[in-house]
């Protein structure tokens, strides 16, 4: 039976809400790996996600004013719950910011959401995030301090990023829609203005379900993609970009240090399996395996930020009493690393696929990915039949 897929748009001032549009899996592209029911970082119980999308104005750009295509997106790892997990991160290429990671190193846990927006909004997000703490009494005791993490990628070929249009509502906006359950993705939070591998990126996210032994483990990722040249895009393992090199390119005039790849890519992984931070920091390394399968090269002006969280082991974060935690042998977490790949893989492909064709400030304009011609592309390669 054709798949028929029905398309809502509900526009709420400025601020653009898009039922689910279709999926890579859906249009016929093939992934390895056994995903969740929703095949997103929300497969991971607990993990929920919450957009704010700015969309307004067309034309000339005018500073302060637009035309805006920007955001901001939320991930809370146990909820609208102050319980820290152990966390870690990995930087594949350094040009970029992901806020709070210092004191993850350090202590191993991560304390509050994840954040994500655009480059210039980090500060207003971060203390937004602050804010939002105090109003939900996030902290019990009177003295407390925290680092907030929030990451960014680069909108500014589309979004009047220099108008500073992402403001403290916007964050509390994105915290507090957060919700398991079916993710956005595309055009949406801080992956609205975002661009990636040749065409419109943006937001994105799958999962894996994995068997060790008699346990089962699920790993979810989010993805906020933004990076990567058209001439290394790929898709399963077939060279699409270089096939689709003279369609649908970027209509911009680029600033003379522009090089094909800068950009940035943000990963969030969230997993159930027992890993300690030692073990996520291995996790998040192996993000950047995935980002290379669709084309990733970690350019020099790319900011390719990954970070990793595990929301087993509830009771692992204590001030006061001893704990008992439990961990997953390293000589077992082969099929983990394995799963990460095909998550983040199927994450970027995901959100390139939802993404749809954005014109952004002064006529400059990002494709979204053709979706047959893709098809296409992979049956010339017998990839698909």
């Amino acid at each position: 039976m054709k798949k028929i897929f029905v398309f809502t748009v509900f526009v709420l001032g400025n601020f653009y809400i898009n039922a689910q549009k279709p999926r890579a899996r859906d249009i016929g592209i093939p992934f390895d790996g056994k995903p969740g029911k929703f095949n997103a970082i929300t497969d991971v119980k607990g993990v929920e996600v919450g957009f704010s999308t700015i969309i307004s104005g067309t034309g000339k750009n005018i500073r302060g004013k637009g035309p805006v295509r920007t955001g901001v997106t939320a991930i809370l790892p146990r909820g609208k719950n102050n319980n820290p997990v152990y966390g870690n991160w990995y930087a594949l290429n350094g040009n970029g910011e992901m806020t709070g990671t210092t004191w993850i190193t350090e202590s191993g846990f991560l304390e509050g959401p994840i954040m994500i927006t655009n480059t210039n909004s980090v500060g207003a997000v971060r203390d937004a995030v602050l804010k939002w703490y105090v109003k939900n009494k996030w902290y019990k005791e009177d003295f407390w301090y925290t680092y907030p993490v929030v990451a960014e990628t680069y909108d500014g070929f589309l979004n009047d990023i220099y108008g500073f249009h992402v403001k403290e509502e916007n964050a509390w906006e994105a915290l507090d829609s957060a919700k398991s359950g079916l993710v956005k993705e595309g055009n949406v939070g801080g992956g609205t203005g975002m661009m990636c591998l040749g065409f419109k990126g943006g937001t994105g996210t799958a999962s894996r379900v994995i068997k060790i032994k008699d346990s089962t483990y699920t790993i979810g990722v989010l993805v906020q993609s933004n990076f990567g040249s058209k001439n290394n895009f790929t898709i399963a393992g077939v060279p699409v970009g270089r096939e689709l090199k003279d369609t649908m390119n970027y209509e911009f005039k680029a600033p003379p240090s522009y090089q094909p790849g800068d950009g940035s890519i943000i990963v969030v992984l969230a997993t159930d399996a027992p890993l300690l931070p030692h073990q996520l920091k291995r996790m998040a390394a192996r993000i950047a395996l995935g980002v290379g399968k669709v084309g990733g090269r970690g350019e020099n002006g790319s900011g390719d930020i990954f970070i990793a969280f595990s929301t087993a082991n509830p009771t692992a974060f204590q001030r006061e009493d001893f704990t008992k935690v439990d961990a997953l042998p390293n000589d077992m977490i082969n099929p983990l690393f394995n799963g990460t790949v095909q998550a983040v893989e199927e994450a970027i492909i995901n959100a390139m696929v939802a993404a749809e064709t954005m014109e952004g400030i002064n006529g400059n304009k990002a494709y979204g990915l053709p979706h047959k011609l893709v098809i296409d592309v992979l049956k010339k390669y017998n990839r698909v039949k």
